[in-house]
């Protein structure tokens, strides 16, 4: 036991003095009740030779205060756990930013978004705007900030540590940011999420609200984009001019023309040379070089709206039309529509029409009137299809039972799928064992059912009708006609 300056025994360090024989057999002298006092000052600090009572709070007498003093005034920290959420998710960002999937969603793209699988995969879906009010209100982004904040909360209800939530959909806050994004819009937006990627898609039909959490894509909604590849040319024409345009389920878009007549003037050209008139003729359309010959005719004779119509019959023959065969919709005023058909050489010129002036009429509200006319045009594909399904109702190449027609999907069996719009189907279906497992309420190893075969009829080349439940071609909310039993 060391000693002091006097000579003094001094206490170990580490045990409090008194706490045991050698401190009390130093006293020169004590008395008997001194004695029984340490004693008993003894017995209340000590369990046994060199143990605390517990509660018994003590500091070591190693220990350096004025080094702690120092750690705390330079605001330094003795662990890194004692690191905030944002400086922990600044070190471990992976630099994700959002990217754009380019173009109309065609199979690829489908059948690459159905590839991915993993212990998160997120689809967002949402109605935008392409103009107007929305636009100006930031509608559009407001939507997209309430959608982020629920998604967080589901992701939450699902046991996602905070900072795995916040690199999954810190790509979607920051594209808040983006000012031109979001006046960049079409009809619908959809994104889709990964841990290691944030990918978006611009669609051009409106979305409805969704957000689906899981360990696959929700891919359903994409299905009109992706099925409905019928098209259309609309022809508008007077006598002042005529523009073709091509047109789908979602939309058209002018076709560029070259050597298109500009109005009957370009091609029934009237100059005053005496008694002469002149008119151009060729196949070449208006432009550089056209050639006059003379011609005694009234501008307003049906010879010469002839002559004009089937320049431009000529001219979208040659530059577009010779080697396609889908529907030409005529739009024009009544008295020349019969004209264009005696002289036209394209042989799908539908028999519906839209009769009007449309010189100045903007080319959304035109499409608007086309698209309903053409609605049976449309729904031709998916009419047979279900016909083909009554048709065969009675044979063993139908099914309407979930537990039969999901594992079809899975074996390429499925050659029509009728899906009831807006239905879930909660399970699983091991492939392997061919066993499909149905709940009423979702699990939480459950995928959409639904969603699985609509993929996977998809990816072996069958086709998708989604439809209402009242016609649906049972009472089911999925049915399928097969390749074979």
């Amino acid at each position: 036991m060391p000693k002091d300056q006097n000579g003094k025994f001094t206490p170990i360090k580490g045990k409090p003095s008194g706490n045991g024989k050698e401190g009390l057999g130093l006293r020169k002298s004590i008395s008997p009740d001194e004695l029984e006092a340490d004693l008993e000052m003894t017995d209340k600090y000590t369990v046994g030779p060199d143990e605390l009572q517990p509660g018994v709070h003590m500091r070591h007498p190693n220990r350096d205060t004025a080094k702690k003093a120092v750690q705390q005034q330079n605001n330094l920290r003795e662990a890194p756990a004692d690191k905030t959420l944002d400086e922990t998710f600044d070190q471990l960002q992976h630099n994700i930013t959002a990217t754009e999937i380019e173009g109309r969603v065609n199979k690829n793209i489908f059948a690459e978004l159905a590839a991915e699988k993993g212990n998160i995969c997120i689809t967002l879906y949402m109605p935008t705007h392409a103009s107007g009010q929305a636009v100006n209100e930031q509608q559009d982004l407001i939507c997209f900030k309430n959608i982020l904040q629920q998604t967080q909360k589901q992701l939450e209800e699902k046991s996602i540590s905070p900072l795995q939530i916040r690199q999954l959909l810190q790509p979607g806050y920051e594209l808040l940011k983006e000012e031109m994004f979001w006046k960049n819009q079409q009809d619908g937006l959809a994104c889709f999420i990964t841990e290691n990627s944030f990918r978006y898609l611009r669609l051009p039909l409106t979305m409805q609200q969704q957000i689906y959490c899981n360990h696959s894509f929700m891919l359903t909604p994409l299905l009109p984009v992706l099925t409905s590849t019928e098209q259309f040319y609309l022809l508008t024409f007077s006598k002042h001019n005529a523009k073709l345009f091509l047109a789908d389920a979602f939309g058209m878009k002018e076709v560029p023309v070259e050597g298109m007549p500009n109005g009957m003037d370009d091609v029934i050209h009237f100059e005053e040379k005496g008694d002469q008139q002149l008119f151009r003729t060729g196949s070449s359309g208006g432009g550089h070089g056209a050639n006059y010959h003379g011609m005694n005719s009234n501008p307003d004779h049906k010879t010469d709206i002839a002559n004009y119509l089937e320049e431009v019959d000529k001219t979208i023959w040659k530059e577009v039309l010779h080697n396609k065969h889908i529907p030409l919709i005529m739009a024009a005023v009544d008295y020349l529509q019969p004209i264009f058909r005696k002289v036209t050489r394209y042989q799908h010129v539908a028999d519906e029409a839209l009769t009007g002036n449309f010189e100045h009429e903007k080319a959304t509200k035109i499409y608007r009137q086309a698209r309903e006319k053409m609605q049976p045009f449309f729904e031709k594909r998916k009419e047979q299809a279900l016909d083909k399904y009554n048709n065969g109702s009675t044979s063993a190449l139908t099914a309407s039972i979930p537990d039969d027609v999901i594992p079809a999907t899975y074996y390429g069996q499925v050659d029509c799928l009728f899906v009831e719009k807006n239905a879930q189907l909660w399970g699983t279906f091991d492939e392997k064992e061919n066993r499909v497992i149905i709940h009423e309420a979702q699990q939480p190893q459950d995928e959409c059912l639904l969603n699985n075969a609509i993929t996977q009829t998809i990816l072996h080349n069958g086709d998708v009708f989604i439809l209402e439940k009242d016609k649906m071609p049972a009472e089911s909310s999925i049915a399928a006609s097969l390749r074979y039993a």
